[in-house]
């Protein structure tokens, strides 16, 4: 019998945000937010985006997260700063995640690049993680 689609989002959320019983979505925003408007967006977002499409294979998790950030860079998202935060949760070093936005200027242009930069300055001093950066 197939795993259920919610569990399977949940358990993939743990897996990304590092989260426990208590949270299980951790800092990861599920649309919980909008349970007067929209009672099933967070059913939705467990289902689709984790128990479908961050559990099939083919990548790993921080293949999955730097392809989330590169599309949240190229389209300007402020869900960045927490896909930031999963990338550093799943062990990507601070220089991929600098080096991937970087690596955007040329196809997303440097308004969004300075934009996710900023961001992930921000996320990188609440986290206390510093950035090696290659000498010139």
């Amino acid at each position: 019998m197939a795993k259920d689609r919610y569990q399977q989002g949940l358990e993939k959320l743990k897996e990304l945000t590092l989260s426990d019983d208590n949270n299980p979505t951790g800092s990861m925003d599920i649309g919980e937010g909008f349970k007067d408007i929209a009672p099933d967006l967070s059913k939705y977002v467990v289902e689709f985006a984790f128990g479908d499409i961050y559990s099939r294979p083919g990548l790993d998790n921080k293949q999955k997260v730097l392809t989330t950030i590169t599309a949240l860079v190229a389209q300007g998202k402020p869900q960045i700063e927490m896909h930031i935060n999963t990338g550093l949760n799943v062990g990507l070093k601070p220089e991929e995640i600098v080096g991937c936005i970087m690596h955007l200027i040329p196809y997303t242009g440097f308004p969004s690049v300075l934009n996710a930069l900023t961001v992930a300055k921000k996320v990188f001093a609440e986290r206390g993680v510093t950035v090696t950066t290659p000498e010139d």
